[in-house]
């Protein structure tokens, strides 16, 4: 029961977050750009989020436990509020650029956005399928196995990977092209808060070392 309780407040809070960041400073509900993208986005997440609450209680627990606060390192304190002002910025300089109309792209643009948000988040949702351990914090915990199969097997990091595809269709979702410079902001931030995590599981985590040397690349194969 307190997984669920957590659960719909996270919802409510979410809704509330998407109201404040996307509606208000367009200054208007009439934005079906950023309808359909939070049509895409419940949808794309509601199916993964039953599934964990179902099969996997414990990892959708860890999912919920997000945030600045929730960080223990506090190099990941900083980067972690970094990305969420970064992330605020991306979504109110899109609903601005939609109000005053400072860019204009066409519905073909919104919908490879929605598609590349669909993509991304049904990717960085598989991760916590395959992986249970992978958690919105940076920490390892006790029994924590190494885990170098699956997506894993292609990226070191493909959470990150997927949270880049979603990140870089948010701001066509919404109609906009200003929005993408709230992207390019977040990258050496991400960059950050991926360099600080696998320094602690190359000294916490077993067999971390020698996966590094097996999967090469970070995010992207073949680039980093």
């Amino acid at each position: 029961m307190k997984l669920v309780a957590q659960t719909l407040a996270s919802s409510v809070l979410g809704a509330a977050y998407f109201v404040a960041v996307l509606f208000w400073p367009a200054g208007t509900f009439d934005y079906w750009q950023a309808w359909v993208f939070l049509a895409v986005f419940i949808v794309t997440t509601l199916g993964p989020t039953f599934f964990l609450a179902v099969r996997h209680p414990d990892a959708l627990a860890r999912r919920m436990k997000a945030g600045p606060t929730a960080e223990t390192r506090p190099a990941q304190r900083l980067i972690i509020t970094l990305t969420v002002v970064l992330v605020t910025a991306t979504f109110v300089l899109s609903a601005l650029d939609h109000r005053f109309g400072w860019s204009s792209a066409p519905a073909w643009v919104v919908v490879v956005g929605n598609t590349l948000v669909a993509l991304g988040l049904s990717g960085a949702q598989l991760v916590v399928v395959q992986n249970h351990y992978a958690a919105a914090t940076v920490r390892v915990e006790a029994g924590q196995p190494l885990v170098s199969t699956g997506l894993y097997g292609l990226v070191r990091h493909p959470m990150y990977t997927g949270t880049v595809v979603m990140m870089l269709g948010t701001p066509l979702a919404l109609g906009s092209l200003w929005g993408l410079l709230g992207v390019a902001a977040s990258a050496p931030v991400l960059v950050a808060r991926i360099l600080d995590e696998e320094k602690m599981l190359t000294a916490e985590l077993a067999g971390y070392r020698e996966y590094r040397r097996q999967v090469r690349y970070r995010l992207v194969p073949g680039v980093w």
